[in-house]
């Protein structure tokens, strides 16, 4: 499904505030409510809007420190990547992971209560995790900037010619 103009304006709504009621949407990007909400349920539906989240701070929540973490597979096949990932999938404290290019298979964000946390995780999971060959861990000392809002365009972009 192609975006327009309009629905670029709900998206760039809703990534601010999901919360939004329908009412309050339609008027901010000039339509009536009937049809706003028709375009949201569109927009979800074309998987353009993948979910809603209620995002935490980790820090009120026992969970201040991010790791950022490099693996190394022992092999780069596919049997060995599928095995790698179905472990990081079932581990809580991986909130992101990207199959990488470059001198690392996988980059990965951590997040845990203390240093302890993350040496019991490393050594109880991550290690014991089928083909890795190497960890390269690296701890942030400060966040300057998290976002989950899309840099999306003001515009529909081009329409791609045939």
């Amino acid at each position: 499904m192609p975006l327009d103009e309009i629905d670029y304006r709900i998206l760039a709504c809703l990534q601010g505030n999901a919360r939004i009621s329908n009412s309050d949407l339609a008027q901010e990007i000039g339509l009536s409510p009937s049809p706003c909400l028709r375009r949201v349920r569109d927009l979800e539906k074309s998987g353009a809007i993948k979910g809603y989240a209620t995002l935490l701070e980790p820090s009120v929540v026992g969970l201040p420190v991010s790791v950022f973490v490099q693996v190394t597979l022992e092999r780069q096949v596919e049997h060995a990547l599928e095995d790698f990932e179905r472990t990081v999938l079932a581990r809580p404290e991986v909130m992101e992971c990207y199959l990488m290019t470059g001198d690392a298979d996988y980059l990965m964000r951590i997040v845990v209560a203390d240093v302890t946390a993350y040496e019991i995780f490393l050594k109880e999971h991550l290690t014991r995790a089928p083909g890795v060959a190497s960890i390269n861990s690296s701890f942030a000392l400060n966040q300057v900037k998290y976002g989950t809002a899309l840099p999306l365009p003001q515009k529909s972009p081009p329409k791609a010619e045939s």
